[in-house]
């Protein structure tokens, strides 16, 4: 792949898919549009699951959850998304396959730190991706 740093963050074949749709390979600006539209985006989302987190809206933290992996999805980050998927189950009171139910309480713990690490790994492809598009 041609992404330094982004050996298991980013699913290779996906963002390829992504960059095939760029007019030009200097410019980017198909592909650059998509990948800062997601960084805004998920800024946003982080701003949302804190302040549900705090009220304790499991319901909300799983949409949230849901609507940020896919996004993610759609653009090969394999880390973020399969952290939001964790906080989809979450919030569903589902353990992290979704298929065992927890507590209300465990929940809410497992979301601390799972929107935590979402956070760095978000954090940490946006610095390879603003890299890559030379804009450090």
């Amino acid at each position: 792949m041609s992404i330094p740093g982004a050996t298991d963050s980013i699913d290779a074949p996906t963002f390829e898919q992504i960059l095939e749709m760029d007019d030009e390979e200097d410019e980017r600006e198909f592909s650059k549009s998509l990948v800062y539209d997601f960084f805004t985006q998920a800024e946003t989302t982080f701003v949302n699951m804190d302040k549900n987190l705090e009220e304790k809206d499991l319901k909300t933290l799983s949409e949230l959850g849901h609507f940020l992996k896919g996004s993610s999805a759609t653009l090969g980050l394999t880390k973020v998304k399969d952290s939001c998927e964790k906080i989809q189950h979450y919030g569903q009171k589902k353990d992290e396959t979704g298929s065992n139910d927890i507590t209300e309480e465990e929940g809410l713990k497992l979301l601390r730190t799972t929107i935590e690490q979402a956070k760095t790994e978000f954090y940490e492809v946006e610095k390879v991706l603003k890299k890559f598009y030379h804009d450090e």
